[in-house]
């Protein structure tokens, strides 16, 4: 007995030695050992992604920030396909590393965790109509308005806590809420500064950018797994801190807002990237 009781000491003694190795390789170990960085983009959608076509590369400000992650931490970065509504589930799945331009909202909290703001948006209305600039989002929340949201999204969740008593069209796609405001089924749409500047310069007859009163600024993520380190979750937020406050994400915005003539000049009085 006092052998076997030996050989079980032992055998047990192993396997808390290789549980405690297991533990201490953390996920930035991982990351480098697997030597790509990886992460969800989406097509078409500029000025956070975009595929070309012919060569298969990836463009836009989320690219670039990734890179510069990617870079840091010695590896290669990796984009997989995804959506905006799969983005969070691949993040959760472990099937990247992590998402950006991600608004944190309580209920996406209970799946990943957050990162410190890579920069601010704010939501806005995009409209050709006279009426609606200048007015604060309390005399907008009337039934004599009507605005066009795509279903699920952030602002879609805006409207529902401005705007109630508005008349609230939601639609499968961005691109259907578009359609609503440019043939007049709807007043305005309701989307993110950096998505209405692109889409006013894209489709002027859609309008302008209108902000209403109080701004509602919304700081950006990165989604992280809940399962990564605190080690690599320090990192990534260390990182979107740094970025933003010295200004390369505000850099890295900016230029991919280049392919649409938008300049800091186009922001609304008061924005600013970094809050």
């Amino acid at each position: 007995m006092n052998i076997i009781s030996k050989i079980c000491g032992v055998a047990a003694m192993a396997l808390s030695l290789l549980g405690g190795t297991a533990a201490s390789a953390g996920t930035i170990d991982d990351i480098r050992s697997r030597g790509v960085l990886r992460i969800p983009a989406i097509l078409n959608e500029t000025p956070y992604f975009n595929k070309d076509p012919r060569t298969g590369e990836w463009q836009g400000f989320v690219i670039d920030m990734a890179n510069d992650i990617a870079k840091t931490l010695d590896v290669k970065l990796e984009v997989v396909e995804s959506s905006w509504a799969n983005a969070i589930l691949d993040v959760q799945s472990g099937k990247v590393d992590m998402a950006f331009a991600v608004t944190a909202t309580p209920v996406r909290a209970m799946s990943v965790s957050f990162s410190e703001p890579t920069y601010y948006n704010s939501f806005v209305l995009v409209s050709a109509k006279e009426e609606i600039a200048g007015k604060t989002w309390k005399e907008l929340n009337d039934p004599q308005y009507t605005f066009a949201v795509d279903l699920g999204s952030a602002q879609d969740l805006i409207t529902q806590q401005y705007l109630p008593k508005a008349n609230v069209l939601r639609f499968k796609t961005r691109d259907e809420a578009i359609v609503a405001v440019t043939t007049g089924k709807a007043d305005a749409l309701v989307n993110t500064m950096l998505n209405g500047l692109v889409i006013a310069k894209k489709a002027p007859t859609i309008g302008a950018v209108q902000v209403p009163t109080p701004v509602l600024s919304t700081p950006s993520v990165i989604a992280l797994n809940y399962g990564g380190d605190e080690t690599f979750k320090s990192f990534v937020s260390a990182w979107a801190e740094y970025n933003r406050r010295i200004g390369n994400n505000q850099t890295w915005i900016l230029k991919s807002l280049e392919t649409f003539d938008i300049t800091l000049e186009d922001m609304p009085v008061g924005f600013g990237f970094g809050g």
